[in-house]
């Protein structure tokens, strides 16, 4: 792949970063920025959403708590109205929490976890015909290698990012039946990544994001994707 073929596959596409104002999220903007696409950068707190604004110059931010269900229909309402339905959407709510063996699993830590599955599951849903109508949509995820690999200090972790693969495996499956069912060639792709941790991978995933547009839907469409450090 070159990197005009890589522009002319996003470009002109509208993209919504969730959780996008982090390290990666700014890395994933500017990255969506330079080869032309409208890049629409997600948040819950304002100063961070102003700093994306001042970073990365031309992106659009909304504020959202992505956990809740009726604010994440009232954000996809208000981008149908600003800018139009979206073509792309990387999940960036993360966070991490654990250690303590199995014993310091704690219920706290959970639901603070858990919080990246719900949103997960409210962007997706609330996305969804935005997603199976473009001609070139795609959904992923940063998920990670504790998924293969899981500790006992870090089970919550483990446990949620799973369910958010499981999630977006069967989410990829509904867009195959979509195109079956309509009787084209799919369009739209869910996708995975991996990562042992994002420090120092920012750019890598940004560049392998913007990527997916640089094939057809059925090359990307349930396929897990493992980004490491350059050996």
């Amino acid at each position: 792949m070159n990197a005009e073929a890589v522009d002319e596959g996003v470009r002109g596409r509208r993209v919504l970063l969730a959780g996008g104002t982090s390290a990666a999220g700014r890395a994933c903007a500017s990255a969506l920025s330079d080869a032309g696409a409208q890049v629409l950068v997600v948040g819950s707190d304002d100063d961070r959403l102003a700093a994306v604004s001042t970073e990365v110059p031309g992106v659009a931010v909304e504020r959202c708590d992505l956990t809740d269900a009726h604010a994440v229909d009232a954000l996809r309402d208000r981008v149908h109205a600003a800018y139009g339905p979206v073509d792309g959407i990387l999940h960036l709510v993360g966070g991490w929490r654990g250690g303590g063996g199995l014993a310091g699993q704690s219920d706290d830590d959970f639901a603070f976890l858990l919080r990246s599955l719900t949103a997960l599951r409210h962007v997706s849903r609330a996305f969804d015909d935005d997603i199976r109508a473009s001609d070139a949509g795609r959904l992923a995820i940063v998920s990670s290698s504790a998924v293969a690999r899981p500790i006992a200090g870090g089970a919550n972790y483990a446990a949620v990012k799973a369910a958010s693969e499981a999630w977006v495996r069967a989410v990829a499956q509904g867009y195959g039946k979509h195109a079956r069912d309509a009787g084209h060639d799919p369009a739209a792709a869910a996708v995975v990544f991996r990562v042992k941790s994002l420090d120092g991978l920012e750019d890598a995933l940004a560049a392998s994001f913007v990527a997916l547009w640089d094939d057809d839907a059925e090359a990307w469409n349930d396929v897990t994707i493992d980004i490491a450090a350059p050996v």
